[in-house]
């Protein structure tokens, strides 16, 4: 029986391997191939450096410089002069609206005005534009009458009669008579001062008032109110409570005028005093006013 050989002396081929010379040593079968690099997240033997770089686990590495290039990027902010025109114009847009809103909001007093005042106040308009219509229609009609009268200079000396006696009323040298309303104003707590007297004459005025008298004081053009001790001043004349208005005109416009939302007898009434408004087909306005000729204006007719 012969011997047997050793398996690793070179002089054959291994057991189980494939011929060749110089073949590294089998023992058993084959074993996995050297991975040439490590596997991610590892470490070659003896380094001290945990897993994940120098800054720990899930830090990434960079990340001090990455936040350093953004806010080099964001700061300081680089804006184009586009871009500040643009921004110059939003700016004056949303301030424009701004204003806008406000000034509609202060100026909507009618905003919450019940529907019949809102009528009342259309009304109001229609009657104030028919008046002007009416007066411009009676000077068409009078110059008609001129061009056509056979005696111009008849027709002339009459129309300017009736002229005479229409600026007399409104002047106040001449005493009214005609329908209209009285208006009482009584105040305990003395709020109402001149202002408030003031309104009240624009408003009737605005009404188509063609005479007033407050307090047997005429009150024309010119009139001014000034508050004194106790009471107010018309002309410089000093009238006490209760204030008295004697006004002549169409009562169904004058009237609703003082009763507006945000009119005179609202805010008299907001101020504690009262407000009593009587229609009458019988006014009488007999204050007068001294004639004054003018110092320096003349008719330019003459």
């Amino acid at each position: 029986m012969s011997p047997v050989s050793d398996a690793n002396d070179g002089s054959g081929p291994a057991a189980g391997g494939h011929g060749g010379h110089g073949g590294p040593p089998r023992h058993g079968g084959a074993l996995p191939p050297e991975s040439p690099h490590p596997p991610a997240g590892s470490r070659p033997p003896g380094s001290g450096e945990p897993p994940g770089g120098p800054q720990g686990p899930g830090v990434e590495p960079g990340g001090g410089e990455g936040r350093r290039r953004l806010a080099q990027a964001v700061w300081p902010p680089r804006v184009t002069r586009a871009q500040l025109i643009v921004a110059l114009l939003l700016f004056g847009l949303g301030l424009g609206l701004a204003i806008q809103v406000r000034s509609t909001s202060e100026n909507s007093a009618l905003r919450g005005a019940r529907q019949e005042d809102l009528v009342r106040i259309l009304d109001e308009l229609d009657d104030r534009t028919k008046r002007l219509e009416d007066e411009k229609g009676e000077l068409s009609r009078h110059r008609t009458e001129l061009e056509s009268s056979s005696d111009q200079a008849e027709e002339a000396r009459k129309q300017r009669k009736e002229k005479e006696g229409q600026l007399g009323v409104l002047a106040g040298t001449v005493a009214a008579e005609g329908p209209g309303i009285r208006m009482t104003i009584g105040d305990r707590a003395g709020n109402t001062d001149s202002d408030a007297l003031l309104d009240a004459v624009q408003e009737l005025r605005a009404a188509g008032a063609e005479a007033i008298q407050i307090n047997g004081v005429r009150v024309v053009a010119g009139t001014y109110f000034s508050d004194s001790d106790g009471g107010v001043r018309v002309d410089g004349r000093k009238i006490g409570q209760p204030y008295r208005f004697e006004v002549i005109g169409k009562p169904q416009d004058l009237e609703p005028a003082l009763n507006i939302p945000g009119g005179v007898i609202q805010t008299l009434k907001k101020e504690q005093a009262t407000v009593s408004v009587r229609r009458s087909e019988k006014i009488t306005v007999d204050a007068l006013r001294s004639s004054k000729r003018p110092d320096y204006a003349r008719s330019s007719s003459q």
